[in-house]
């Protein structure tokens, strides 16, 4: 049975459910930052995922980036899968700014992120999921 780790749980919000994949809202107002993870148990790495599963992760992670990119218009869109910290399998998408807070460093390590007030959070949730529904069918 698929458990999100409880390190992703405490640092982010759900947005909505892929095919494949969990959307969530990293809890950083700093940055627009989505955090895909495969629901499927046990998986560390792409390699661990069936080559229709990888192909679906791809497919997922390109509508996660667009639907930033068409949002938001960043100047960059970073992609990753470190799990040095979280060992589940995840792939980070955050769009850059030249004004944000690092750049143009890597987000990694810069201070203590600062939390979404609540009722920016909800609004940013709902345009998340309405933006991902409709390019979806979920």
């Amino acid at each position: 049975m698929f458990e999100l780790n409880p390190r992703l749980e405490a640092d982010t919000d759900w947005v909505l459910d892929l095919q494949l994949s969990r959307v969530l809202l990293m809890n950083d107002s700093r940055y627009p930052w989505l955090i895909l993870v495969p629901r499927i148990p046990n998986v560390r790495e792409w390699l661990d995922l069936s080559s229709t599963d990888q192909a679906l992760l791809l497919a997922e992670q390109l509508q996660v980036s667009q639907c930033l990119q068409t949002l938001l218009s960043p100047d960059k869109l970073n992609i990753a899968t470190l799990g040095n910290i979280v060992p589940q399998l995840h792939l980070h998408i955050i769009a850059r700014f030249e004004t944000d807070f690092a750049w143009p460093s890597p987000v990694w390590g810069r201070g203590d992120s600062v939390r979404y007030p609540p009722d920016e959070k909800v609004a940013l949730l709902a345009r998340y999921r309405s933006a991902l529904a409709a390019t979806s069918g979920v």
